[in-house]
């Protein structure tokens, strides 16, 4: 079946708010808006890190890729995710040792022009002839093909070859091979998927499942559910198919949370939506893509992972139910306003208040308009039209790249890139 020519799912009632662009606005261009560098340096894309949650916060990080083809992270370092050759947390951003000529960036991996991968962190690096989760302090090349494009998790990645999309690492979801109790455990070197013939691939993403989004919009999912967004009769479903949503023009997914733009609307799905009481918003986990209200038409999603949140070094309520930071999301606008709605303690929302976000509230202070908005649970940083990044939120970790310790900000701080 085409996943295009599917009708796009109902929305909930309490995101039945009109999202979309008015009657008479005509054709809508869901591209984001063009990055022109004024003043070097820039960066020309942005990505957040990857790490162990419990132990190094690796999600609380950033790297952007520069206009010279370099890459500089910042933040949590932890599981050497800054690619410095140590684990420390940096404030201020620095460029990742020994790359060059960077061309695709997804989390902690880069293609170079060659198709050349690279990897520094935690994960699936395929070192030393294993492909379980290594720790890298700086770059590693994968023993792997020219690819043209490549996508992390935290223990499986894919690439894409000329002969289609290989996968490897720990099947813990079944992202890579059918699942049973031996293969649960299996770390399996890079294995063909058997991912149907269609357009060419315009993005690759790897959390508990995967996804193929392609220059048409057709996306096709594989591993756990939820995260996978279609009706299926496998739990989880190794056999990538079409997600139950045609026209995807950006896709976001954080461990078991995922978001996605179509025809300007934002829908999410995954899992389970708590407010700061820890009341479920939805009684389930969310199967399929629900649309998600917007003040204004969107062109770009981001979402973050659920978190297991202490309170006084506490992972579990008196009732032995684990205690979870509720999820967060931001999207940028045609017009380049940047929106946040969820969770808020650090003024991540950007509204310049610590108040949970119940519906996306328009973030305050940017000095011009964004082209790409990235989250992670404590902190937010938009890339502006200029190559310019501005952060705010949680500084605990560096996030902001500011150079200043510890200080968070409810307001957006540009990062001082090298």
């Amino acid at each position: 079946m085409d996943a295009a020519a599917e009708a796009s799912p109902a929305p909930r009632d309490d995101a039945a708010v009109d999202a979309r662009p008015p009657a008479d606005a005509g054709p809508f261009d869901a591209a984001p808006l063009p990055i022109v560098c004024g003043s070097p340096p820039c960066a020309t894309a942005l990505v957040t890190t990857l790490g162990v949650e419990t132990v190094d916060r690796g999600e609380e990080g950033f790297c952007a890729l520069l206009h010279d083809g370099t890459v500089a992270c910042w933040g949590a370092g932890g599981a050497g995710q800054l690619g410095r050759g140590n684990t420390q947390d940096s404030v201020t951003p620095a460029r990742v040792v020994g790359l060059s000529e960077v061309a695709v960036l997804d989390h902690t991996c880069a293609l170079d022009k060659s198709g050349a991968a690279y990897c520094w962190g935690t994960g699936p690096y395929l070192q030393n002839d294993a492909a379980a989760t290594t720790k890298e302090l700086v770059p590693v090349k994968l023993p792997i093909p020219p690819a043209t494009n490549i996508a992390t998790g935290m223990s499986a990645a894919c690439a894409a070859f000329e002969n289609g999309i290989h996968c490897w690492g720990l099947n813990a979801s079944g992202q890579i091979a059918e699942l049973d109790n031996a293969s649960s455990l299996t770390a399996f070197p890079p294995r063909a998927m058997a991912v149907p013939p269609g357009a060419p691939v315009r993005d690759l993403v790897v959390a508990e499942a995967a996804f193929v989004v392609r220059e048409d919009g057709v996306t096709l999912s594989w591993g756990a559910g939820p995260l996978i967004g279609r009706v299926s009769s496998l739990f989880p479903d190794p056999y990538p198919g079409p997600l139950a949503l045609g026209g995807i023009s950006s896709l976001d997914v954080a461990n078991d949370n995922a978001c996605a733009v179509a025809g300007a609307i934002g829908y999410c799905w995954g899992a389970v939506v708590s407010d700061p009481a820890g009341i479920p918003v939805s009684k389930t986990d969310r199967a399929l893509p629900e649309a998600v209200m917007t003040p204004e038409p969107i062109v770009q999603i981001a979402t973050t992972r659920t978190l297991r949140a202490p309170v006084n070094d506490v992972f579990e309520d008196q009732y032995g139910r684990p205690i979870l930071q509720p999820p967060r999301w931001c999207a940028t606008a045609a017009s380049g306003d940047v929106y946040c709605w969820g969770y808020n303690a650090s003024g991540q929302a950007g509204d310049g208040t610590k108040s949970y976000a119940y519906k996306a509230v328009k973030v305050v202070g940017l000095p011009g308009p964004a082209a790409q908005v990235k989250t992670t649970p404590g902190t937010t940083c938009a890339l502006l039209t200029t190559g310019k990044v501005h952060c705010w939120g949680s500084n605990y970790y560096g996030q902001l790249g500011s150079g200043q310790p510890k200080v968070s900000s409810l307001a957006p701080r540009e990062v001082v890139l090298p």
